[in-house]
């Protein structure tokens, strides 16, 4: 992967930013569209490599989707128009897709074979499998079913009543798109509040679910209908940004069409209680996912302590607020955090390692990271580790370091973001 070499030491970000399509949404938008009955129109979808997986894993199941500038349109024929593909349906780096389509596929009397990258062969998919076969799915895979290359083999699906071990969307999600092909009622019960992108986009093309605090029940079979998906720009891409403008000395930022999903906005919060200059104009005409400009602002920031039930709400924003973390004055604690070593890399011990090498006071724990500052942060020679928000990280950590930052692997950022450096470059004055 490609070498990049930053030597910014930024003194001011100055301008706006279209923040690219959400991820999770992107993911969820061609899902459905490919089992709904009609056309769906996907606009402002993100065209990272993990959404063009997802893309590429439908067409293999016979599904129409063209793509025009940045829509999608997707011919949907209903469950029963998925055909068994031919080669095997490879996932790239793509966590969402496997997950989520190991249970959409679950329903479907077919034989699929899933395979992905090296970071998607080491990790845990025993979290998806064991719902999935208490419903009737019969799936296979090394280590019994925890790793790729996994099989499987649906149809003939029964509810089933499931609490959640983790937090986590991807299972809730995978258990849910499984739920509407069985015949009669599931119920999932979560730890915690995850984010709930399926849930609304269900409503959005025409299903029945219903939640009520953490429990969530739906019934099946149920047959949906192609609609419109205006994707909101993704609140993980602007956190970022969020905290690239607070931590440089001058300048203002604005961020447009934002996703404002509570389940999503912890990042918000925790740039709150640290004291962010930061305003927030909501637009009240979305009617399934909300959305809103952000503008953020140089801060006098302050430590604090992250952890229970906010941390499902920034899983994904950890490696950016640790960087934030070196800039505060005091201590941050993360705590509760124990899912983030199995993400596309052991992200706590990973931020830990290349923030240490620009000089920062930070220490790994179990579940989090303890960060104390303000710390002055110098350049070094870093690396992504193939993880595209570490990838980010440590660019934004190059506009405060003194000093030429060389970050490895910096296509890895790709994935999520592949305007990234050309829409950081715009802000620079």
């Amino acid at each position: 992967m490609g070498t990049k070499v930053l030597t910014h030491n930024v003194q001011r970000l100055e301008g706006q930013i279209d923040i690219p399509g959400d991820k999770s949404i992107s993911h969820r938008s061609v899902m459905f569209g490919a089992i709904a009955n009609g056309k769906t129109t996907v606009t402002n979808f993100l065209k990272g490599e993990d959404c063009l997986s997802t893309i590429s894993c439908f067409q293999k199941l016979g599904v129409k989707i063209e793509e025009t500038g940045d829509s999608l349109v997707i011919e949907g024929k209903g469950w029963d128009h998925l055909t068994e593909p031919s080669s095997v349906l490879n996932v790239g780096n793509s966590g969402t897709t496997i997950r989520l389509m190991l249970g959409l596929l679950s329903g479907r009397p077919m034989h699929t074979t899933f395979i992905g990258d090296d970071s998607i062969g080491k990790r845990p998919m025993k979290r998806v499998i064991t719902p999935l076969r208490e419903m009737g799915a019969i799936l296979d895979g090394r280590n019994n079913g925890d790793y790729t290359p996994l099989s499987l083999r649906g149809g003939g699906l029964r509810p089933i009543s499931y609490q959640l071990p983790i937090a986590s969307a991807q299972v809730k999600s995978s258990i849910i798109l499984a739920a509407l092909q069985a015949k009669g009622t599931t119920t999932i019960v979560e730890p915690a509040q995850t984010r709930d992108h399926t849930e609304r986009m269900i409503r959005q093309f025409g299903g029945h679910i219903e939640t009520d605090n953490l429990t969530i029940t739906i019934s099946g079979p149920q047959t949906l209908k192609g609609t419109q998906v205006n994707v909101p720009g993704d609140i993980s891409s602007a956190a970022f940004f969020l905290v690239a403008g607070a931590i440089v000395e001058e300048g203002k930022i604005l961020l447009r069409n934002v996703g404002l999903n509570p389940t999503r906005t912890g990042i918000i919060d925790v740039l709150n209680k640290m004291g962010a200059k930061m305003t927030i104009h909501p637009n009240k005409d979305e009617e399934f996912e909300p959305v809103g400009d952000i503008t953020i602002e140089p801060s006098h920031l302050t430590g604090t302590v992250i952890e229970g039930d906010l941390i499902p709400r920034l899983i994904d924003e950890v490696p950016i607020i640790a960087l934030l973390a070196t800039q505060a004055n005091g201590k941050t604690i993360i705590k509760d955090a124990e899912e983030l070593k199995v993400k596309e890399t052991n992200r706590i011990d990973t931020v830990v390692n290349e923030l240490l090498k620009l000089g920062a006071d930070i220490t790994a724990t179990d579940d989090g990271m303890i960060i104390n500052g303000p710390t002055k942060l110098h350049g070094s020679v870093v690396s992504s580790h193939g993880d595209h928000r570490i990838g980010m990280m440590l660019a934004v950590a190059s506009l405060i370091c003194t000093g030429e930052l060389t970050l490895e692997e910096a296509d890895a950022i790709a994935v999520s973001y592949p305007n990234f450096f050309s829409d950081l470059s715009q802000l620079i004055n």
